[in-house]
């Protein structure tokens, strides 16, 4: 990996600003990013387009992308072991910085193992923000308002696994708190996929790689540990609630597929699938349709790209 003060200088040459917003709602709209991604691989109309395309946005633009998914992360898992969040100083920077909602006490972890991995992860998350908000310097955005509370609630019914007018306390429990975890995990690496063609500076995209492998490993193992805990048909049903919420696609896999475990949600090449940063949006504001808010980001996310498909 870059040391942290050659990958500043490096974002820095790109960063994120009035420019960049100004040439990402000219090529990506409301759509997210997926017009944008477009015009990068070659859809766009002739080469000087893709060239202007793919020069339009800033990779300090899409990485400020990553660190609003990274916030979410490292909120969920610190909450759920510590009970508190991040550190006020890895929250400010550009745009609004907004609270937390929901968290604020531990998961009563039993088993000792599931404690220890969801300890390792947490921390993993807390640096991949500190990683990134030094990499980025002074465009790194702040931390947008975030809510980890009614949005499980939210995404539990939409998935089945409770009624309308029924709570769900991610943090009750073990199994609720796994559930939960597999809705980020499985995101995230997919987020770090899709967004891998739209980086066009090799130090950005190694930094990337860095932490989609690691986003990777979490996966896995929530994924293996939920199919152990016998919670295939929980996990199998949010993963339907979200490929319902991405778009016509239908890639998402669940942890049992034709009754055997699914650990890599994996393509007949053995390939991840990647989703496009507008679909990741459409996923953590809990809509299949167009939106700036909602969801996980009630305010939205921070940065230029805030806009579902």
């Amino acid at each position: 990996m870059f040391g942290k003060n050659f990958t500043a200088r490096m974002i820095n040459r790109s960063a994120e600003t009035p420019e960049d917003r100004r040439r990402f709602l000219r090529y990506a709209g409301a759509a997210g990013l997926g017009a944008a991604a477009a015009g990068v691989i070659g859809a766009a109309a002739g080469p000087a387009a893709d060239a202007d395309a793919a020069n339009s946005i800033s990779d300090a633009t899409i990485l400020n992308f990553a660190l609003n998914l990274e916030y979410l992360e490292a909120e969920f898992y610190s909450n759920a072991v510590f009970g508190y969040g991040l550190p006020e100083k890895l929250t400010t920077g550009a745009g609004k910085r907004g609270p937390v909602t929901g968290g604020g006490h531990k998961v009563p972890f039993s088993s000792t193992s599931i404690k220890q991995f969801a300890t390792e992860i947490a921390k993993d998350e807390h640096e991949h923000v500190a990683f990134l908000r030094a990499a980025l310097g002074k465009s790194a955005v702040a931390r947008p308002a975030i809510d980890i509370g009614s949005s499980f609630t939210a995404a539990a019914i939409a998935a089945g696994l409770i009624k309308p007018g029924q709570t769900f306390d991610v943090y009750a429990n073990e199994n609720n708190f796994l559930l939960g975890a597999f809705i980020f995990e499985d995101v995230g690496v997919t987020a770090y996929k899709g967004a891998a063609p739209l980086i066009s500076n090799k130090t950005y995209l190694s930094a990337a790689a860095g932490i989609l492998a690691v986003e990777a490993y979490h996966a896995a193992n929530v994924r293996t540990v939920l199919y152990n805990l016998g919670l295939a048909a929980d996990a199998n049903a949010i993963s339907a609630a979200r490929d319902s919420l991405d778009g016509s696609s239908h890639d998402d896999q669940g942890i049992k597929r034709n009754g055997v475990a699914n650990i890599v949600p994996a393509d007949s090449n053995g390939l991840a699938f990647g989703r496009t940063p507008g679909q990741v949006l459409n996923i953590v504001y809990l809509t299949p349709k167009k939106a700036t808010s909602g969801g996980f980001y009630p305010n939205g996310t921070n940065g230029a790209v805030n806009a579902s498909s």
